[in-house]
């Protein structure tokens, strides 16, 4: 008689839902089956499966109000639900041991809540995805400035037992070509290591140039997952 072993689900399977369920189980609204962060930290969610319960309990939680999620395939959406927008993204991850400082890098500060509108602004500007006013709250996020305007930020999003996503990288079209994104990622990158915690991140497939930027890096590929942004009817 063979026995049928269950499948061996790693976090990083379902980051958003681990995340939800775990390190930032605070923020977490709604029940057993699909769960979302606030609107206004972020719109990602997740489910712990993709059923068609799982899908009526979101639509119960998100009221009308659109979600960002990932998953493993793309989605059997139930009836009852509009897809705004479908994507492939990369799932990345740095398992190197140590980053090394860069000594010759522009003064990077610590973004508060009174930079939240230039946060938003620079995110609105440059789309490095789901960002809200309270994305802030998440982690850790870092920022600089040139002529007192913010020309480039990074931070922490997701965070999972072992793991903690580097995310909102971004920098201003006035600022480009300096090096920026490279310095906040390391700076980020460093302080989640020495934490003890492995380092991830999302990025889209198309965006070859900054996929190309984090393998420099230190981070490989993991997987792909289907990014959708879906709202119920």
């Amino acid at each position: 008689m063979h026995t049928v072993q269950a499948k061996q689900v790693h976090a990083l399977d379902n980051p958003i839902w681990k995340s939800l369920t775990t390190l930032h189980a605070r923020f977490a609204e709604g029940g057993a089956l699909a769960k979302r962060f606030p609107p206004d930290v972020t719109t990602l969610a997740a489910m712990g499966e993709p059923t068609v319960e799982a899908y009526s309990s979101l639509a119960q939680v998100l009221k009308g109000s659109g979600a960002a999620l990932f998953l493993d395939q793309p989605p059997a959406v139930p009836p009852g639900w509009v897809t705004m927008h479908e994507s492939q993204i990369v799932q990345m991850v740095c398992e190197k041991s140590e980053i090394r400082a860069d000594p010759e890098g522009e003064p990077a500060q610590i973004l508060t809540i009174a930079d939240t509108d230039e946060m938003v602004a620079l995110a609105e500007l440059t789309k490095p995805g789901p960002f809200g006013r309270r994305t802030r709250e998440l982690g850790h996020y870092i920022g600089i400035r040139e002529s007192n305007r913010l020309a480039a930020m990074a931070g922490e999003r997701l965070r999972l037992p072992g793991y903690t996503e580097v995310s909102a990288v971004c920098t201003h079209p006035d600022f480009q070509g300096r090096g920026f994104a490279r310095q906040l990622i390391s700076m980020l990158m460093r302080r989640i290591i020495q934490r003890g915690e492995t380092p991830i991140l999302h990025v889209r497939q198309d965006n070859v140039g900054a996929i190309h930027l984090y393998e420099k890096l230190g981070f490989r590929t993991r997987r792909l997952i289907h990014f959708v942004v879906l709202r119920p009817v």
